[in-house]
């Protein structure tokens, strides 16, 4: 059998379970899970080889209209992944009440595949699945329907082999061994984040960049340092709790997943850095990694 190779991207709303299904699919961690929304801020690639298939899927921020340049930046992620795409995982919500425009808006212009994944069945019941089956149906026509949980781990096998039928013939286009095109520093300061949406309120986690700014490996330690950055010196406060009690939180919970996933021990040091209005700076944007 000749080689299949290609890009599936993975869109929809914030909250729909992109991130869940992309971790369940490519059987790693590799995307931040949290309850609150627009969690995912850049492109991420996940590659899942066999010897027959390389499929290289991109977990991509949820689709909203953009009110600063950060934002726009994280649409810009979108777009390009879907310019990219072979093969397009639309995942909606099961309980989502038909607002989607955003997403079928940019859905009509494209030329791939499209299948229709409607997640968190779990929390449904036969009548409700039916009935969303036959609106997705008529409203977009999809290539193919598949009702999942992701969380559950539920319809996940069926994706993978609708994947593999529809890619195209082609050689791989990274190493058979590659994970994810990100570095260690990438997921480390995901890891950071991530404790920041679980720990904090409001605005706090939307607020905030993690930027690595050391990473050394020595024979049975990683040393890590980090910088939290937020932008205002209120937040800086919050962020560090009294006595320093929160942003130890964050370091203690941050340093297990790391530990977990590097497998050794690791020493991460943290420090909270206030620049102003940050999410509105392409400079600082283009730092970050939002911008090319």
């Amino acid at each position: 059998m000749s080689h299949k190779a290609g890009f599936v991207s993975i869109i929809g709303k914030p909250n729909a379970g992109k991130s869940t299904l992309m971790n369940s699919l490519v059987g790693e961690k590799m995307s931040i899970i949290t309850p609150k929304a627009q969690t995912t801020r850049h492109r991420i690639i996940g590659i899942v080889n066999d010897e027959n298939h390389q499929i290289v899927f991109s977990d991509t921020p949820g689709v909203i209209k953009p009110n600063y340049s950060l934002q726009e930046s994280m649409m810009n992620f979108v777009q390009g992944s879907l310019i990219d795409a072979d093969i397009i995982l639309f995942v909606t919500d099961i309980h989502e009440k038909y607002d989607e425009n955003d997403v079928i808006e940019k859905l009509r212009k494209t030329s791939s595949p499209v299948a229709v994944l409607i997640n968190k069945i779990d929390k449904s019941s036969e009548e409700e699945v039916k009935s969303k089956i036959d609106f997705w149906q008529e409203k977009l026509n999809p290539d193919s329907i598949f009702a999942i949980s992701a969380l559950k781990d539920h319809g996940v096998t069926g994706i993978m082999q609708y994947i593999k039928e529809k890619l195209p013939e082609h050689a791989p286009y990274y190493e058979k061994d590659e994970l994810t095109d990100k570095n260690m520093r990438f997921f480390v300061a995901e890891m950071i984040r991530e404790k920041i949406f679980k720990l904090y309120d409001k605005e706090i986690p939307y607020s905030t960049e993690v930027v690595v700014t050391a990473y050394k490996e020595e024979e049975n330690l990683t040393r890590i340092a980090a910088e939290i950055i937020v932008e205002r010196d209120s937040q800086k406060n919050i962020i560090i709790g009294k006595a320093g009690a929160l942003i130890k939180k964050v370091g203690t919970y941050a340093r297990q997943d790391m530990e977990e996933f590097i497998g050794g021990k690791v020493f991460l040091e943290m420090f909270v850095k206030v620049i102003p209005d940050w999410r509105s700076k392409k400079n600082y944007l283009k730092k970050f990694g939002y911008d090319d």
